[in-house]
């Protein structure tokens, strides 16, 4: 676990101190980017969260935790889960000036009848700052 703790920190340095003149890499909490899109038969409403982005000229790409609301109906008979659920996914974003477009992907949990398994959706959001 140490190890990949250091490599993970090594490579994040790396890219830091390796920047062409107009590009730059950065760590960031918040971008202001909120997204809705549609994945596994529900919908999903986002705000991204931690990430690792690079920035050249009006194009900008994010990869990070993406802390969401995930919508779907529990269509099972008997007791259900509610229709609007937290949870938190990763992904890629691209964001071009202020049109974000996503690939996000969330973890469906194992249930009696199915496998737990990861789900790969797409949305499209706006960009605030």
């Amino acid at each position: 676990m140490k190890k990949i703790l250091l490599g993970t920190v090594i490579c994040i340095s790396s890219l830091c101190f390796c920047q062409e003149k107009d590009s730059s890499i950065k760590v960031s909490f918040f971008d202001g980017v909120a997204v809705a899109g549609y994945v596994d038969h529900g919908a999903f409403l986002n705000f991204t969260g931690p990430n690792v982005s690079f920035t050249q000229h009006n194009l900008k790409l994010m990869l990070g935790m993406l802390p969401s609301l995930r919508i779907k109906e529990d269509r099972s008979s008997g007791t259900k889960n509610s229709a609007v659920m937290p949870t938190l996914g990763a992904g890629f974003a691209v964001v071009y000036k202020k049109l974000v477009l996503q690939i996000p992907f969330y973890y469906n949990a194992k249930t009696s009848t199915a496998n737990g398994s990861w789900k790969m959706g797409v949305g499209l959001g706006y960009r605030f700052r």
